[in-house]
Parts: structure tokens; C-alpha cells; sequence
């Protein structure tokens, strides 16, 4: 066919200078549209006889394939020009690493109460939980703490309102941990050794006092539990958390729910203000402890005649305090905990004890 070679040098070299995809757009119209120049062409076909159509068919396909091709790859050159002239524009280089960003960490009261309990675990013990809103009974009547008892009046314990009319037995942020010995005692009876870690709530609040901390009591029930082994237990737990050995001192004291009771020191050295566990002539009291009584055996569905143990609490706050060198309670409950590097506080920089499980 006449003029072919002449149309496809004209379209190529259009297309070939289109400096933008709209002038492409309006050049695949004019060649390839509806009326375009080659459509047109296409057209003519059916006025040919049947030998020129054999001619001419399979050249204007191939002029209309070549031509379609060139749109192609221009169209694909132009948008990566495009992409280009934006990367050179642009201030952003997205080929850089993002700037480095420290990874959150555990909170120290949190790792010492994994700390806490992986040392317990590792002698026996396992873990109990229990509500945190507690019944007035298995707060303090299951423990032995009589209806006069000053732990019970509204200034030291809180209690949930109750709407007027509403006459069901009080409740209260749980005081301590104790009720979960009471309810595990119901649900598994004896023999146990269990510790039960977890927030509790009184209304203090100073340099060692906080309306929220957190406790970590323990209980072991058997047929032959001695005071001898209260003193074993405890001695063993403040040499691996403390990493030195440490010894401890009894000291005869009252507590409703034990019987006998006694304060629990650990020995020490004060020096420039501070405190050194494990070495030295001081003592520093601890916690509290002591077999526990048999009124609290029995409300817990267990045969005092059969069974004794001891049982013991102390503050998961008071530890930390003691093992990192901080000397207010009330900074662990800070908005902003960078202040703990101040005291050297590695357990920020550490996995959790269990990270990996």
C-alpha cells in the first residue's frame, strides 16, 4: 500500500517526541482513535479487491502493532522520567535508615515481680491470683482480723459505695493478698506451697507509702511445717534476689491471721545513707510472718489438726526500692521513668526474666 512506510516514519517520530502523557494521549486519538489517521486506512480495506486486501491487510496490522508498541514504551519512559524528576525534587531520601528509636521496656516493679517469682518457682512454689475487689469476709473475716480491728476502719481501707438500700455484705479494694490463701486453700486444700503476687490498696500515701503497691505473700500448708522451714525459705529467696547471702532475725510480733507471729529482719549496713544487704551489724525489718493460725485454716476448709504451715508478705515496691537504690516509693509510679537511670537501674536495659517464653 502507498504512503505506509511515510506514515509509520510520521507516528513514530511523534511519538517519539512527546515530551508528556497528555500529548501521547491526544497522538494514540489521531492515529489509533475512532477517526484516527490508521483507522481510517484500516477501512479502506473492504473497498479492495480480494488481492490488494492480501497486501495491504497484513501491513496496516503490523503499522497499527508498531505504533501501539511505541505508546507503550513512551508512555513507560515518560512515567519513569516522571518518578525521577520527583526523587531529584523531593528532600526525602527514602533510601536512608529511619532514625534509631529505643524500644520500650518493662516496668521495675514488673521485673522484680518476674524476678520474685522466678526465684520462688525455682523452690517449689506456684503462682495463685485472686480478685482484687475483695469481700469484707475473705479480706478480713476468714483471716482472723476481728470487726474492731483498726485495719478495717474507713481511713486505712477502701471500701466500694453502696447505694442506698443495697444491704449485701461489704466489699473493698483487697488490703493485701492474704484472701487469695484462702480461696486457693478452698479450691485445692492441702498439702500447697504457693505464692500470690499483685496489687493491693491502702489509704497511705508518703516516702514509703502509696495507696496503690503491690505484695507478694506466700503460703506452704503440710503435715510437719516448721518455723525452721519460714526461716529457710526466707533466707534462701534474700540471697538470690539480693545476690549476696544474707541472714535473718526473728523477732516475736502480733498478727491476727498467724500464730505465733514474728518480724522478719534482714541483716545489713548503713553507710553514707544508704543500705547494704548482706553485710554489716545492723538489722532492717522486712516483713511479716508466722504459722499460720488455726482459725484461718479452718475458714479456708482445711483440718487444723491435721495440717499446719507457715505464711509470710512483703512489699514488691519495698525490694525494688532496697535492691536498686531508690529512695522514694512514690517514682515508680512516675509518668516519665527515665529518672530510674539516675539510680543505675539495669533492669530497664535487660530482657524481662521471661522474655522468651
Amino acid at each position: 500500500m502507498d504512503g505506509l512506510d511515510e506514515l509509520r516514519k510520521s507516528w513514530l517520530d511523534r511519538i517519539g517526541g512527546a515530551s508528556d502523557e497528555g500529548t501521547l494521549e491526544e497522538f494514540r486519538v489521531a492515529a489509533l482513535g475512532k477517526k484516527g489517521e490508521i483507522s481510517l486506512k484500516m477501512r479502506e480495506l473492504g473497498k479492495m479487491t480480494p488481492d490488494e486486501r492480501q497486501v495491504a491487510g497484513p501491513a496496516l496490522n503490523a503499522l497499527k502493532d508498531e505504533v501501539n508498541a511505541a505508546l507503550t514504551a513512551k508512555k513507560a519512559g515518560l512515567a519513569d522520567a516522571a518518578l525521577d524528576a520527583r526523587l531529584q525534587a523531593e528532600w526525602l531520601d527514602v533510601t536512608l535508615p529511619s532514625r534509631p528509636r529505643r524500644q520500650g521496656t518493662i516496668h521495675p516493679v514488673s521485673q522484680v515481680m518476674e524476678e520474685v517469682t522466678a526465684i520462688f518457682a525455682d523452690m517449689g512454689f506456684s503462682v495463685a491470683e485472686g480478685p482484687q475487689i475483695e469481700t469484707d469476709f475473705y479480706n478480713f473475716d476468714a483471716l482472723n482480723i476481728p470487726g474492731h480491728h483498726p485495719a478495717r476502719a474507713e481511713m486505712d481501707t477502701f471500701y466500694t459505695h453502696r447505694a442506698e438500700g443495697d444491704n449485701r455484705p461489704p466489699h473493698v479494694l483487697r488490703t493485701h493478698t492474704s484472701p487469695v490463701q484462702i480461696r486457693h486453700m478452698e479450691a485445692h486444700g492441702a498439702p500447697c506451697r504457693i505464692i500470690a503476687p499483685g496489687r493491693v490498696y491502702r489509704a497511705d500515701y508518703d516516702q514509703t507509702h502509696t495507696p496503690m503497691f503491690h505484695q507478694v505473700e506466700g503460703l506452704v500448708l503440710g503435715e510437719d511445717i516448721s518455723m525452721a522451714n519460714l526461716k529457710w525459705v526466707l533466707e534462701e529467696f534474700y540471697s538470690a534476689f539480693f545476690g549476696v547471702a544474707v541472714k535473718t532475725r526473728f523477732r516475736a510480733s502480733h498478727f491476727p491471721f498467724v500464730e505465733p507471729g514474728a518480724e522478719v529482719d534482714i541483716q545489713c549496713s548503713f553507710e553514707g545513707g544508704t543500705v547494704k544487704v548482706g553485710e554489716g551489724d545492723d538489722w532492717l525489718e522486712i516483713l511479716g510472718s508466722g504459722m499460720v493460725h488455726p482459725k484461718v485454716l479452718e475458714a479456708g476448709k482445711i483440718d487444723p489438726t491435721k495440717y499446719q504451715g507457715f505464711a509470710f508478705g512483703m512489699g514488691i515496691d519495698r525490694i525494688a526500692m532496697l535492691k536498686y537504690g531508690i529512695p522514694d516509693l512514690r517514682d515508680f509510679f512516675a509518668s516519665d521513668l527515665r529518672w530510674l537511670r539516675h539510680y543505675g537501674f539495669g533492669a530497664l536495659e535487660i530482657p524481662a526474666v521471661h522474655a522468651g517464653v
